[in-house]
C-alpha cells in the first residue's frame, strides 16, 4: 500500500489559509480602531472641543467589518460541517 502527498495542494491550502487569516485579523482590527476613534471623537465632542462632529461613520464602519468576519467564521463553519 502506497500513499502519495500532494506536495501542491497542500502548500496551496497553507497559503490560501495565511491569506484568510491575515484578511480577517485586519478587518478585524480596521473595525476596533473605528471603534476607538469613534469614542475618541464623542469625548472630544462632549467637552465642546473641535472635531465633534467626527467619527459619525466609526460604528457603521466597524459594524461592516465585525459583519464581515462573522462572515467568514460562519463560512469557514459551514466547510467543516459539510
Amino acid at each position: 500500500m502506497s500513499m502519495s502527498i500532494k506536495w501542491a495542494a497542500l502548500a496551496q491550502t497553507a497559503g490560501v489559509s495565511f491569506a484568510v487569516t491575515v484578511a480577517v485579523v485586519t478587518v478585524f482590527s480596521v473595525g476596533v480602531l473605528a471603534l476607538s476613534r469613534r469614542e475618541a471623537a464623542l469625548e472630544a465632542g462632549q467637552d465642546g472641543a473641535p472635531g465633534a462632529g467626527a467619527g459619525k461613520g466609526g460604528l457603521a464602519l466597524a459594524s461592516v467589518c465585525f459583519a464581515v468576519c462573522a462572515a467568514v467564521v460562519l463560512y469557514g463553519l459551514s466547510l467543516i460541517a459539510g
